[in-house]
């Protein structure tokens, strides 16, 4: 075990590096597939297209937040948020571009802008539902790590994720889909949403698990955050 004297000299090993990597590729992918909606069967019930790879980020943020620590889970989620944001600046200029030459490429120009016009509003919604939702994943991740001295993964795995979902959800939808969606639509997305990705979570669980095991194993550390400050804009405090 590791306090943060020591994980001070921890530097960015390789693993670290890819899971930073894979949690800011999946976040900024799911933000493109938010206007994607899809009916669960034959119920009343829609869910978004990013259900499918949304929650992996959250994963992800409990591995990291496990193994490295609440400051250097938060350093990543600042990454993935100014690349979400980066993305999002460029749809909106390309969407603003003009026409094309040719009469055959003006409907997928048309299709292109119809779809991408709503990636600025949707990740404006997902970079504030976001911060939100991952800080307080990482900060109940990070706070119950603490008071169970280290126990019980999976519970905290799995609160920990319920309420940063449940956090994420209750910002995003309503600014991503008001005045597109009746109010009865988003209160019924926001806790379908909640559900599914909870339960993806304790579907993978196992997985997540063994994972988080091998990382401690393969890093030499397992980081216990006493005495930080959570201030979620303190950047430069890893």
């Amino acid at each position: 075990m590791t306090d943060n004297t020591t994980s001070e000299k921890l530097k960015f090993s390789a693993t670290f590096v890819w899971l930073a990597t894979a949690f800011c590729v999946f976040l900024v992918a799911s933000n493109l597939f938010v206007p994607r909606l899809w009916r669960v069967g034959s119920l009343p019930f829609q869910l978004s297209g990013a259900v499918i790879i949304f929650p992996v980020s959250y994963i992800i943020n409990d591995c990291l937040t496990e193994v490295y620590g609440f400051r250097k889970a938060r350093l990543v989620i600042w990454i993935g948020f100014i690349l979400s944001a980066f993305i999002a600046l460029v749809a909106h200029i390309i969407t603003r571009l003009p026409a094309p030459l040719y009469e055959d490429s003006v409907p997928i120009a048309d299709s292109f802008n119809m779809l991408f016009g709503l990636v600025p509003r949707t990740t404006f919604a997902s970079l504030v539902a976001f911060i939100c939702g991952s800080q307080f994943n990482a900060w109940i991740m990070s706070k119950m790590k603490v008071a169970t001295k280290g126990r019980g993964f999976g519970w905290r795995a799995i609160i920990s994720s319920l309420g940063g979902e449940m956090a994420d959800s209750l910002v995003f939808y309503p600014i991503a889909f008001s005045g597109i969606l009746p109010a009865k639509g988003i209160i019924g997305i926001i806790f379908t949403q909640v559900f599914v990705k909870t339960l993806y979570e304790v579907l993978i669980l196992p997985v997540t698990t063994v994972i988080v095991k091998k990382i401690k194993a393969h890093e030499g550390i397992d980081t216990y955050d006493y005495d930080i400050s959570y201030n979620p804009f303190k950047i430069r405090d890893i």
